[in-house]
């Protein structure tokens, strides 16, 4: 089967490790089914893979890819959820010591194909197109969760986030507006400012930028480059949630004065789970939101969409059809 994948690691040259091209079906354990895969959405994960983060070596060739929406073997359209827990493991699956993503240890879903646990399974709204489905299941889910499970923000409040154009960020202005908050963004391309207020946002502010006042709550997922105005930018007993750090994990200070002297909150918060997911496609039909989609390409041109994300050329998500 078709299918784009890692075949080695290149924290340099990521574009250079993927390659696409046949691979084998997936074997399919008991308890297991397998979905044909109609559309597919990529993630900055997909490139950290590449580079050889959260990939063990052994585990190549890996079928890369967490998002996926298509038809199960009874003909029902679905979604699948990418949070891969223990069969033992009780309640809240992102809390599995023992847990993976599609992807790092079973194969992921940027194929014609994939396996994955029946319980995994969650049914397509009608009202979203494979490959609107196909945006959910990680970035938007991580939006979801991060907002209304993790911040502990309500109608009227404000929240401010940072790095306006990935999928998450994308994701969290529109989620957050149709939550009735108010809404302010941040980004360094004045274009994708402009497309942050199109889609929700309030205000949208160059990167750094003195904020007209202090938030409630900032949604993090840029990291180093963006964490001391995160932080400055709280009001006193403010919440951080920070679910990423694709410009690096490691700030010049972690300002422990502020975050105590002002009571800050700093949570972190990872994907979502199974009921999450079917809440947030809930929310979305009721809300009358969709997801924001840069582009669709076929499977087959999955490294046009690689170099794309890479070189930081996108606003919503790209999608693969297969």
């Amino acid at each position: 089967m078709l299918a784009a994948y890692a075949a080695k690691f290149d924290a340099d040259d990521p574009i250079s490790a993927l390659e696409v091209g046949e691979r084998p079906e997936p074997e399919v354990p008991e308890g297991w089914v397998t979905i044909e895969v109609k559309a597919t959405a990529l993630n900055h994960h997909d490139l950290w893979s590449l580079k050889g983060v959260g990939l063990a070596e052994q585990n190549l060739p890996m079928i890369l890819g967490c998002d996926a929406a298509g038809v199960d073997p009874d003909g029902n359209e679905v979604v699948v959820h990418a949070v891969v827990s223990d069969p033992a493991w009780k309640g809240d699956e992102t809390l599995d010591p023992k847990r993976s993503l599609l992807s790092e240890r079973y194969q992921g879903t940027l194929a014609q194909k994939v396996a994955v646990p029946a319980r995994n399974v969650v049914p397509k709204p009608a009202g979203l197109s494979f490959e609107q489905a196909a945006c959910l299941p990680t970035a938007w889910l991580t939006a979801y969760r991060m907002l209304f499970t993790q911040s502990g923000l309500k109608p009227g409040d404000t929240v401010l986030v940072q790095g306006a154009g990935g999928g998450v960020a994308t994701s969290l202005i529109t989620l957050a507006r149709a939550a009735g908050m108010r809404v302010w963004a941040t980004s360094r391309d004045e274009a994708k400012r402009a497309k942050a207020v199109e889609i929700g946002a309030h205000e949208a502010f160059e990167s750094g930028a003195r904020m007209p006042e202090r938030v409630d709550a900032v949604m993090e997922t840029v990291g180093q480059a963006t964490w001391s105005h995160s932080l400055k930018s709280l009001k006193q007993g403010g919440t951080l949630v920070i679910s990423g750090a694709t410009s690096g994990q490691a700030p010049k200070s972690a300002e422990l004065n502020r975050i105590f002297f002002l009571q800050l909150r700093v949570q972190g918060s990872t994907m979502g789970t199974r009921t999450e997911l079917a809440e947030l496609m809930q929310f979305m039909a009721t809300a009358g939101i969709s997801p924001h989609i840069d582009s669709i390409l076929p499977l087959e041109d999955a490294r046009d969409g690689f170099a794309k994300m890479n070189a930081g050329d996108v606003f919503g998500k790209i999608v693969f059809t297969v």
